[in-house]
């Protein structure tokens, strides 16, 4: 594979996975600022979005045929798995932002970007819905000081509209992952430690989860102890995740030919339904909490963040080098700026 990226300051946004569901969500807002470039396996899919500035062409990242374009800016919206897009970016010198990614590829994404000396800003935005839990994180350890415990919990609505890649993170329920608690190095099990929260007035069972906020908030803001947990608003998805990891179903059942079972414990979208998280910060000034909520789901919330990023690398006086959403220079603004898109975040 050859892929040919070129910086052109005047060309369009590349879009990969443009017309997928998170990439949809993207584009409508997107092509209100910039002219855009969407890629995927299928354009026919995407033909309903072409049109104006919008322009669409085949990328397939599973096959070999190289791909060149020149563009002022990536943003990929679908999985990256042997780093193509991350690669022809960076070594082009070409702003770049990744929503996509779980912990154990954000950190192979970290030390490839890092190894090729970007010359661009190199944005791993791949903390849950896009990095938005990250920024409100970010906003709320300002107000208590150095963070001594950051707790995120997700209410996933399983009525949501939702992409084949939204439920990759079942693939991961059988490897046990390493945290910070108390300063120091931990591991865990998914789906352990469970728990009871409210979340935007509805009381959740949650319980742990793999997701690169707990690999990326202790290093850019010093938190001593993060915890990302999951719950579903059918209380049955709840269950019956628990009852699958009692029995080992993610242990003896992680290869792909079981991976249609596990998926259909989650993967079932629907018409729509509201994305909901709580984030809770406590350090020496005391204790934060924020509830996110978008009423266009999951894949819009997703979009959202990754809309921030592509603002935060065009801005006049980005630098080059790879960074995460939290190390935005003020998460105040990106906090107005997720409100001006129709996320509500009711803090207390």
């Amino acid at each position: 594979m050859n892929d040919s990226l070129r910086l052109d300051p005047a060309g369009p946004v590349l879009v990969v996975g443009g017309y997928g569901t998170v990439g949809s969500a993207l584009t409508h807002h997107a092509a209100k600022e910039w002219p855009l470039l969407l890629t995927g396996r299928n354009p026919d899919r995407g033909n309903h979005l072409a049109g104006g500035n919008v322009a669409v062409r085949r990328w397939d990242l599973t096959q070999a045929e190289p791909f060149e374009a020149g563009v002022r800016a990536v943003i990929g919206t679908v999985n990256d798995p042997d780093d193509r897009v991350l690669r022809a970016a960076v070594g082009a010198g070409i702003p770049y932002v990744d929503v996509t990614r779980w912990t154990s590829r954000v950190t192979r994404a970290l030390t490839l970007a890092t190894l090729l000396r970007p010359q661009a800003p190199v944005l791993l935005s791949s903390g849950w819905m896009g990095g938005v839990t990250n920024i409100v994180a970010a906003a709320l350890a300002q107000e208590v000081g150095d963070p001594e415990k950051i707790d995120v919990s997700i209410r996933y609505d399983t009525n949501d509209q939702a992409g084949a890649d939204s439920v990759d993170f079942i693939d991961r329920l059988g490897l046990d992952f390493e945290v910070r608690k108390g300063g120091k190095a931990a591991v865990v099990s998914p789906l352990s430690e469970t728990r009871w929260v409210d979340i935007a007035g509805q009381r959740t069972k949650v319980a742990r989860l793999d997701t690169p906020e707990q690999f990326t908030l202790p290093l850019t803001l010093g938190a001593q102890s993060v915890a990302t947990r999951i719950g579903f608003s059918s209380n049955s998805s709840t269950t019956a995740l628990l009852a699958a990891r009692a029995v080992g179903l993610f242990r003896w059942g992680s290869g792909e030919r079981w991976s249609p079972v596990r998926r259909s414990l989650l993967y079932s979208p629907g018409s729509g339904g509201t994305a909901h998280v709580r984030v809770d910060v406590e350090g020496p000034g005391g204790s934060r909490t924020a509830v996110i909520s978008d009423p266009k789901g999951q894949a819009h919330l997703t979009a959202v963040g990754g809309l921030l990023g592509l603002h935060e690398i065009l801005r006049a006086g980005a630098q080059p080098g790879v960074s995460f959403p939290e190390s935005a220079a003020d998460p105040a603004s990106q906090i107005a700026k997720l409100e001006s898109y129709g996320v509500t975040i009711l803090r207390s």
